[in-house]
C-alpha cells in the first residue's frame, strides 16, 4: 500500500489528537485526516458551519446523540454514530454525551464524489449513516477498527478501504472539476458567467453538471467559499469588517452580517469571541469545541 510515516500525538485542548502523514494516493482528495479521543469525557454541544468540504468520521466509541441541520425540516439525525456529511450551506448543531473516540476525514467535494460514488446533490445539507452511503461493509470496517487499540493500525485498514473505494469510483467531469478550481480559487468571487464561458458549457448546463458532483450550486458554493476567506481574515484579527467586506466580495458590512446569520446562524463578532477549532462554534459554558472538529490543516 506505500510506506507512510509514524504516527503523532499530541494534546490539544480537551482532545488527544493523533496524525500521521497521508498516503500518496490519498492526497489528491483530502483536506484533513486526524484522529482523535478526549482527554476526560464531558458532555457537549456546538454549532457546526459550512466548510465546503464533504465529511467521513469514523465513531470508535459513543455515538453523537443527534445532528440537527438548522433551517432543513426533518433534519435531526436522532443518534448516530459514524456519519457521512455532504456539502453544506447552512449550520448544523450536534450534540455529544461525552467519551468520543474518532477518526475525521475530510474531502474536496470532488473527491467525496469519487469515493461515495453517488451524486453530492443527495448528501447536501445532511448527516447519514455510514452504510446508507458506503454499504454494508463499512459498518464491518468499524467494528473492526473498534476492536483495534493501535492508531497506526486503525490508520492502514482506513487507507486501504478508501484506496479501493477511490480506484474504483466515478470520474468527475475535467470541466466541473476546471470549475470547482476556478471558484475555490478566487474563494468565490469569480462570476459564475465567467466560469461557464472558461468551461466551455452554458451557465445552465454548469449549473446541472456542478451541482451533482459538487453538492452545491455554483452560486452556493462560492457563498460558502466567500463566509470561509472571511472567517479566516476574522481570525487573523488584522482587518475590519468593512475592510473583510470589500476584501470577500460582500456589497457592504450588513451582507456580510446577513451572509453570516443565514450560513452560520451567528454574527461576525460572536464568531471571533466564541471558541472554535475550524468552524466548530462553542454554544454553552461547558462545550468545548474542539472536540467536534480537530482537523488538521494541510
Amino acid at each position: 500500500m506505500g510506506v507512510v510515516g509514524a504516527v503523532e500525538v499530541a494534546r490539544l485542548g480537551g482532545l488527544w489528537r493523533v496524525t500521521r502523514p497521508w498516503h500518496p494516493g490519498l492526497r489528491p482528495y483530502l483536506r484533513s485526516y486526524v484522529g482523535y479521543w478526549e482527554a476526560v469525557a464531558t458532555p457537549y454541544e456546538a454549532r457546526l458551519v459550512p466548510t465546503g468540504r464533504a465529511t467521513l468520521l469514523i465513531s470508535l466509541a459513543e455515538p453523537f446523540t443527534q445532528v440537527r441541520r438548522l433551517g432543513v425540516r426533518g433534519g435531526g439525525s436522532g443518534s448516530i454514530g459514524s456519519l457521512v456529511v455532504g456539502l453544506e450551506d447552512r449550520p448544523a448543531i450536534c450534540t455529544h454525551p461525552g467519551g468520543q473516540e474518532a477518526i475525521r476525514v475530510e474531502f474536496t467535494p470532488l473527491g467525496a464524489y469519487r469515493l461515495f460514488g453517488m451524486p453530492m446533490s443527495e448528501l447536501t445539507n445532511l448527516t447519514v449513516e455510514i452504510r446508507d452511503v458506503l454499504g454494508p461493509d463499512a459498518g464491518c470496517l468499524v467494528e473492526r477498527m473498534a476492536a483495534t487499540p493501535d492508531w497506526a493500525a486503525r490508520f492502514d485498514l482506513l487507507d486501504a478501504a478508501l484506496l479501493a473505494r477511490l480506484e474504483h469510483g466515478p470520474r468527475p467531469a475535467p470541466e466541473v472539476g476546471h470549475a470547482w478550481q476556478l471558484l475555490a480559487g478566487s474563494a468565490g468571487a469569480l462570476p459564475i458567467a465567467r466560469i461557464a464561458d472558461e468551461v466551455g458549457w452554458s451557465q445552465g448546463y454548469l449549473t446541472r453538471r456542478f451541482t451533482q458532483q459538487v453538492g452545491l450550486t455554483p452560486k452556493a458554493s462560492a457563498r460558502v467559499l466567500r463566509f470561509r476567506r472571511a472567517v479566516a481574515l476574522l481570525g487573523r484579527g488584522a482587518a475590519s469588517l468593512a475592510e473583510i467586506s470589500m476584501a470577500c466580495g460582500f456589497y457592504d458590512q450588513a451582507h456580510l452580517n446577513r451572509e453570516f446569520r443565514a450560513i452560520a446562524g451567528t454574527t461576525p463578532g460572536q464568531m471571533v469571541a466564541s471558541r472554535r477549532v475550524e468552524g466548530a462554534v462553542a454554544l454553552s459554558g461547558s462545550a468545548d469545541s474542539s472536540k467536534t472538529a480537530p482537523v488538521a490543516r494541510r
